[in-house]
């Protein structure tokens, strides 16, 4: 998965950015999501976003929407990667990409990666990855220039239509639990969206960038190929998901998001809630629906595995969460 470093210097004189000599790169992380490298001169580093080499399905690995969400949010109250370049022209390495300015700091990834820290300093970095999330929902998104970017009205109900057509793509048997959840869900859906603003779409802690020295502290937030204008409260409740067990199989980890030290999910949601000012309105639904949505992206993984497509010999192992999703889907509308 090397990068094409010589079209990379190419884009960047052209933009007339300082290229101090032949440039190197590193594969930061890559597989499921877009691929991060981290690219110098020996003078200036800066971070290259492309979309992966294989299984590439384009809406969900859009680079150019990356770069115009953070290019949008630089000046607002949510830390991003500093815009520097979009390259929409895939001649030059192969493919779209990005540039961004190098940000040091760390990506807490796993289990093991928390045990450098007391459960008081774990708490902390959890309250302020909720005040970043709670600070993105209240951007103006018409003055920030996003208005654009989604489709607010409709938006729940086309999520639900969304993701059960995902799930009929790539299902690897029929499953029960799917049908009964995705009929569920069309029934429960709220007549209008209360909360409408930007969508991260795959917040929680392994996409952003923490202090090295102080894990509190947010400097930037990353992976933003699924961004979109739509009703805020489905983030809120895909972090919260994403706080059960079948995180791991999803990414081939012991994922420090999955970890039991760190707040539950309910206290997450009741400190989102404060935080905003704002009542959780028709909670059962969204986290059933991001149940589902977790469901159909893990049996995605395992169905790029089977096609050949694995990003990591870990992916097929991603559908052992479908069912357990699908099933906490169901539970959380069981009154």
């Amino acid at each position: 998965m090397s990068l094409d470093v010589d079209g990379v210097r190419a884009f960047l004189e052209q933009r007339g950015i300082p290229v101090a000599g032949p440039l190197a790169s590193t594969l930061v992380s890559g597989g499921r999501s877009n691929l991060t490298y981290a690219v110098t001169d020996g003078a200036h580093r800066w971070i290259v976003r492309r979309p992966p080499l294989s299984g590439l399905t384009p809406s969900a690995h859009d680079v150019a929407r990356e770069w115009k969400v953070t290019q949008a949010l630089q000046y607002s109250a949510v830390p991003v990667p500093p815009a520097v370049a979009l390259c929409e022209d895939p001649g030059l390495i192969g493919a779209p990409f990005a540039v961004s300015a190098f940000i040091t700091g760390q990506v807490v990834r796993t289990r093991s990666q928390l045990e450098a820290y007391t459960s008081r300093e774990l708490e902390s970095c959890v309250t302020e990855l909720v005040r970043v999330l709670a600070d993105l929902h209240a951007v103006d998104v018409d003055e920030v220039g996003l208005g654009g970017l989604g489709r607010p009205d409709g938006f729940l109900d086309r999520q639900v239509r969304l993701w059960w057509r995902q799930w009929t793509e790539v299902k690897s048997r029929d499953l029960p639990d799917a049908t009964a959840l995705h009929s569920r869900l069309a029934g429960a859906v709220p007549a209008r969206s209360a909360h409408i603003g930007v969508v991260h779409g795959d917040f929680r802690i392994d996409n952003t960038l923490l202090d090295s020295a102080d894990i509190s502290k947010v400097l930037a937030v990353v992976d933003w190929e699924l961004a979109t204008v739509g009703d805020v409260l489905t983030d809120i409740a895909l972090m919260c998901v994403y706080r059960q067990p079948q995180l791991d199989p999803i990414l081939g980890l012991d994922a420090a998001w999955a970890s039991d030290r760190l707040p539950s999910a309910d206290a997450i949601a009741e400190a989102y809630a404060r935080r905003r000012g704002v009542n959780l309105d028709h909670w059962p639904f969204y986290l059933a629906l991001a149940n589902f949505k977790l469901a159909v992206i893990a049996q995605g993984i395992s169905y790029r595995a089977r096609r050949g497509a694995a990003a990591d010999p870990t992916s097929a192992r991603a559908e052992d969460a479908v069912q357990p999703l699908l099933a906490a889907g169901l539970r959380a509308l069981t009154p």
